[in-house]
C-alpha cells in the first residue's frame, strides 16, 4: 500500500479509492499540471509478465476507445518500479450515488449514458465483463463514465475464458467462461433494475424479481419490457450488444420519461 502524502514521480499520493483484486485506485496530486488524478497501480503480487500483460492489454484498449461516457487514460508508464496508469478523478462511483436517492428523470439519463458507453465499446468489438454501479464514475454535470476495462475480451468468434466478472452483476454464460457481448447487455440490465427497483436480482432470474412491482409504478412498461429482456438468462433471447439496446431504449425513451 502507499501512504498519504507519498511521493511517486510528479504524483503526490492523497487517499486511498478503492482496492481490487488486480490494482488499488489512488487519489493523487499531479505536481506538474497542478490536477487531482486518480492513480491505478497494480499489487506488487501482479507484477510479473502474465499480469503486466493484461494491464497493457488494457491501456491498448482504451486507447481504441474515445467517447464521452468512457473513462480515459492520461498516462501509462512504470515509476518506481510501479505500472501507474493516470485518469481522471470523479466525484463518486455510481454506486456509492444509488445509496441516495434518484428521480427516476435523472436515472433515465444516467440510463443513456450507460448504454451510449458500452454501445461505443461493443461497436469495438470490446466485452468489458465486469459491468456494475462502481465501474460507472460520476463526474460534475452527471456525466457518467465505464471505466475498469481490466477483464475485458475482444470479441473475435469464439472465446473461451475464465470466469471472471463481479459476483451478482455476470452474466450466466460469463460465469461459466463464455462471455459474449450479450453479457455485457446482462450486465447492464441487471445495473439498471437496481438502479429503478432499488433491489438486485438474484440467480435464477425468474420474472419477476424481488421488486418489480416498484419498477412497474415507476417505468413506462416498454421500459419494463426493455429490462426484463436484458437480463433473460438465455444470451439469444437478450440484445444481441450495447448497440442494439441502446437503440431500442431511443426508441421508447420519450414515452418512458413521460411517465
Amino acid at each position: 500500500m502507499l501512504r498519504a502524502r507519498q511521493k511517486l514521480g510528479k504524483y503526490r499520493i492523497e487517499r486511498r479509492l478503492s482496492d481490487g483484486p488486480l490494482a488499488t485506485v489512488y487519489q493523487a496530486y499531479d505536481t506538474i499540471h497542478g490536477l487531482r488524478v486518480a492513480l491505478k497501480i497494480p499489487h506488487r503480487r501482479m507484477m510479473d509478465d502474465y499480469f503486466l500483460a493484461d494491464f497493457r492489454k488494457e491501456v491498448r484498449m482504451l486507447a481504441k476507445l474515445d467517447h464521452p461516457n468512457i473513462l480515459p487514460i492520461q498516462n501509462a508508464c512504470f515509476i518506481d518500479g510501479y505500472f501507474v496508469i493516470s485518469m481522471p478523478l470523479g466525484v463518486e462511483t455510481l454506486g456509492s450515488r444509488l445509496q441516495k436517492r434518484i428521480s427516476t428523470a435523472k436515472a433515465l439519463d444516467f440510463t443513456a449514458q450507460i448504454l451510449a458507453g458500452v454501445a461505443h465499446a461493443h461497436e469495438e468489438r470490446i466485452i468489458h465483463c465486469d459491468i456494475k454501479p462502481d465501474n460507472f464514475i460520476l463526474f460534475p454535470d452527471n456525466q457518467l463514465r465505464l471505466a475498469d476495462f481490466g477483464f475485458s475480451k475482444l470479441a473475435r468468434g469464439r472465446i473461451e475464458a475464465s470466469g471472471s466478472g463481479t459476483v451478482g452483476y455476470v452474466a450466466p454464460e460469463q460465469a461459466m467462461g463464455r462471455p459474449l457481448l450479450a453479457s455485457d447487455v446482462f450486465s447492464v440490465g441487471l445495473v439498471l433494475y437496481r438502479m429503478f427497483a432499488g433491489v438486485l436480482p438474484r440467480w435464477p432470474y425468474d420474472w419477476p424479481p424481488p421488486g418489480a412491482a416498484r419498477l412497474r409504478q415507476k417505468l413506462h412498461p416498454d421500459m419494463v419490457a426493455l429490462i426484463r429482456r436484458a437480463i433473460e438468462v438465455k444470451p439469444g433471447r437478450r440484445y444481441r450488444d450495447g448497440q442494439q439496446m441502446l437503440a431500442a431504449f431511443e426508441r421508447i425513451r420519450r414515452p418512458a420519461a413521460a411517465r
